[in-house]
């Protein structure tokens, strides 16, 4: 794939900083997908999370509309919705009435895990049961029935109609950071989008298991890949990685129970790691790309071609709403030929 095929887009978890509440976190959102929208990136995705005092994206399908109405063109969209924490019928009328109301520019990602600690997700689903490989085929089925209004003979749904979900079908992604729901994917014939920012030694065997099942379908005819990746991009490859210390604090915190709001890179010179903490680090920095923007483009460029993406989902964690802005205006610049394609 040339670079001038390679879409780049936006995946923004709406970090709640130090110094700042839910209500800065969501208006810094929505700066930034007029923002994403001017320089050309493709989409913008929010994704579903609970129970993280940092992020404020709990309600994925609330905050697409507002950041839809905020825009114009850029496809806005979940990245994603985690199913067992909902109702297919539910989600089928939202991202239907979302859809309706923004033809062709909303995205419905779909992931299996709660997204949360397993006691919120008990709370989410209002069952202690857990959740099972089945669970991810059976809910997803409902979902594509909703919205097309087949169901297998004798399904007991057969008499809902899904409103306004029936006839307003959003584009539909799978999203995974392991290999089952690569399968999933690759046998239902969707696209699949995989999360190399938090599971990068999973990625190119989860892409090749996704591939080798591919079975083409009504809605796509080839295999197509969207990898989810942290970027952080500065003038400097020391500024850059300064700015990155409060994303391996962060996960360090999240690793060991004790997720806060996220911090400052003054906060993050000062902690002192622990040897754990280090090796949590290190294991999250293999899906995460910080530099300059040669250094960048250099690692985006080697992602792309070790993957064979269609496209690039940049996720950038940083405490200064003004850092996050620029370090999207600075891919922008090194990475022209990737929107020329949008």
């Amino acid at each position: 794939m040339s670079d001038s095929d390679l879409k780049l887009s936006v995946l923004d978890l709406i970090p709640i900083v130090e110094g700042a509440d839910a209500a800065e976190a969501l208006a810094g959102s929505t700066e930034l997908v007029r923002l994403a929208e001017r320089l050309g990136y493709h989409r913008h995705w929010v994704a579903e999370h609970h129970n993280m005092p940092g992020i404020a994206s709990s309600a994925p399908a609330v905050v697409i509309a507002h950041l839809a109405a905020n825009s114009e063109t850029i496809r806005v969209g979940s990245g994603g919705v985690m199913l067992p924490n909902h109702q297919p019928l539910v989600v089928a009328e939202q991202f239907g009435t979302l859809e309706a109301l923004n033809p062709g520019r909303i995205d419905l990602g779909i992931g299996r895990a709660p997204g949360t600690d397993q006691i919120t997700a008990a709370a989410l689903r209002r069952s202690a049961d857990p959740l099972s490989d089945e669970d991810l085929p059976e809910l997803l089925g409902e979902l594509l029935g909703f919205f097309s209004g087949e169901f297998p003979s004798g399904h007991p749904y057969t008499t809902i109609s899904a409103v306004p979900g029936l006839g307003h079908q959003p584009e539909i992604w799978l999203l995974g950071s392991s290999g089952y729901t690569a399968q999933v994917a690759g046998l239902l014939g969707m696209p699949y989008s995989f999360a190399h920012h938090f599971s990068a030694r999973n990625t190119l065997p989860a892409v090749e298991l996704y591939r080798s099942r591919f079975t083409p379908s009504p809605h796509l005819e080839r295999p197509r890949v969207m990898i989810g990746v942290g970027v952080i991009c500065a003038g400097t490859d020391e500024r850059a990685r300064w700015l990155a210390g409060p994303t391996r604090l962060a996960f360090a915190r999240l690793r060991s129970g004790n997720p806060g709001r996220f911090p400052t890179p003054e906060e993050a010179e000062a902690h002192d790691f622990t040897p754990d903490e280090d090796a949590v680090t290190r294991s999250v920095a293999k899906g995460h790309i910080f530099g300059s923007p040669d250094t960048v483009r250099t690692g985006l460029e080697k992602l792309a071609a070790d993957t064979g993406a269609d496209e690039l989902i940049i996720s950038t964690m940083v405490h200064d709403q003004g850092d996050r802005l620029r370090s999207f205006e600075l891919v922008a610049e090194a990475m022209p030929d990737s929107f020329n394609c949008n």
